[in-house]
């Protein structure tokens, strides 16, 4: 027969005892007994394989009151049931004092209720045991857990740093224009980048991308960015391809490497053309909030543009834009992220906000960021990128 627990009778009357064990070995139970409690080695602490204490409360020689700082001490987690010839206040107050779970007088009449309560203590007693072991191996898999973080954490600083090796140099001065920008993330990685480099002589490319999502896997797909126009930019020379020369084709250009990249990402993205020797700029918008702002001695304005997210469908709308520069002015090209720590709530008002800043703080990028107050975040709900290109007449 399975047994329904294992019991320990603590009895100095060694027929009692017997009669006890006897009566229970036929109801299930697997029954050991100790007739001198102050010899038994048996363990009643979490680890024991005891179910049930069954203990005589008038036990002879033993003073519970002394008893009871011992029992403490030891730990004591097997559930304990109680017996006396006398139930009377008294007798049932100690036993509770001493933590027993129920209390019977002898003798016992209804055998079928001592039973119940030795299973309910059995099931107490599983449970325990089963807790104990759910709680280890918790802390093991916590353990294991804050390793695996770790690791991530430092995969993800090593990304971080790899990122940022990514950026131009800033500030980029090239005569009387000078390129800055500042990247801040939500995370360790980003999913917004920049980049600016000349082509040819007198040409300067520069892009801003807001990759959909945080964390590595937009940090890939601006890697992927970062590739295809270095690529491009050597084809100019290698293949006389011409595409590094057009916003427009880098876009297209662009759509097509996130659609094959198929993990699902796109970008809303900014790509400018400045023409040195003229003093132009021809750009496109894919899907870009908020739009490039020009700032001058006119004031500040945002500069128009519209066109889908690249990185979603196989045809993009996209158009090209060219505006004539002043002589002396500052283009700052931002990602959405700036846009979640603006004051306002509505994105109209927001947008408004922003122009206004751009309106007081003409002087500086430097300027412009610590008005924006991203001179000293900690936290952002969103990464932030930001462009500047600045001309000094």
């Amino acid at each position: 027969m399975e047994s329904n627990g294992n019991l320990l009778i603590v009895d100095d009357q060694p027929d009692r005892a017997q009669a006890l064990a006897s009566t229970l070995v036929d109801a299930g139970f697997q029954v050991q007994f100790v007739t001198d409690p102050t010899k038994s080695d048996y363990s009643i602490g979490p680890g024991s394989d005891i179910d049930v204490i069954l203990c005589e409360l008038d036990l002879e020689g033993v003073s519970w009151g002394d008893a009871r700082r011992s029992l403490r001490e030891m730990d004591v987690q097997v559930p304990v049931i109680m017996f006396g010839d006398v139930a009377d206040e008294l007798h049932i107050m100690t036993a509770l004092r001493l933590g027993a779970h129920d209390f019977f007088q002898r003798p016992v009449k209804d055998q079928h209720a001592l039973q119940r309560s030795i299973r309910r203590c059995v099931r107490d007693r599983q449970l325990r045991r089963e807790l104990a072991i759910s709680r280890q191996r918790l802390e093991v898999t916590n353990a294991e857990l804050k390793g695996t973080v770790k690791m991530l954490e430092q995969d993800q600083q090593a990304g971080r740093q790899v990122q940022l090796r990514m950026l131009p140099a800033t500030p980029l001065v090239l005569d009387d224009y000078v390129f800055s920008h500042t990247v801040i993330p939500s995370l360790y990685l980003s999913g917004d980048f920049t980049d600016y480099f000349t082509v040819g002589d007198s040409h300067v490319t520069f892009f801003m991308a807001d990759v959909s999502g945080h964390g590595s896997s937009s940090a890939f797909a601006t890697v992927l960015l970062k590739n295809l126009f270095a690529r491009k930019r050597s084809d100019l020379l290698r293949k006389d391809d011409h595409s590094i020369l057009s916003p427009v084709e880098m876009l297209q250009q662009a759509n097509q490497e996130l659609l094959d990249l198929g993990v699902g990402k796109f970008a809303t993205m900014i790509v400018g053309l400045l023409d040195m020797e003229n003093n132009t700029l021809r750009y496109s918008v894919a899907g870009h909030l908020p739009l490039p702002v020009l700032v001058s001695s006119e004031g500040a304005r945002y500069l128009q543009g519209e066109g889908s997210a690249v990185g979603i469908a196989e045809e993009v709308e996209l158009e090209e834009h060219s505006v004539e520069l002043p002589d002396s002015f500052m283009l700052a090209l931002f990602s959405d992220g700036i846009l979640e720590i603006l004051p306002p709530r509505d994105l109209v008002e927001k947008e408004a906000y922003f122009i206004d800043v751009f309106a007081q703080t003409a002087d500086s990028p430097e300027q412009l960021v610590t008005h924006l107050g991203l001179d000293h975040v900690e936290t952002v709900p969103d990464d932030i990128a930001a462009l500047f290109l600045i001309k000094r007449g």
